[in-house]
């Protein structure tokens, strides 16, 4: 394996980790721009229980880096 390659990959992830966790510190002062609260989130709230399972959202957000990676792996 080339070092120029790893290296790189090496930025790129550490590049979206950080995007990761801009989006979950500030996510709660901008609203996660409505993702969280779709219809399809699973949540349920008891008296000592909660849990919650964005469905809908995981699906939103695998479709856009989907598009988003080819995209830059076309442009490429």
């Amino acid at each position: 394996m080339d070092t120029q390659f790893l290296g790189r990959a090496l930025i790129g992830v550490g590049l979206l980790v950080v995007v990761a966790g801009l989006i979950v510190y500030f996510g709660g002062k901008v609203g996660y721009f409505g993702l969280g609260k779709l219809p399809g989130d699973l949540r349920v709230e008891r008296e000592n229980f909660s849990f919650y399972f964005p469905i809908a959202t995981s699906i939103i957000v695998s479709i856009v880096l989907t598009l988003l990676l080819t995209l830059i792996a076309k442009l490429r």
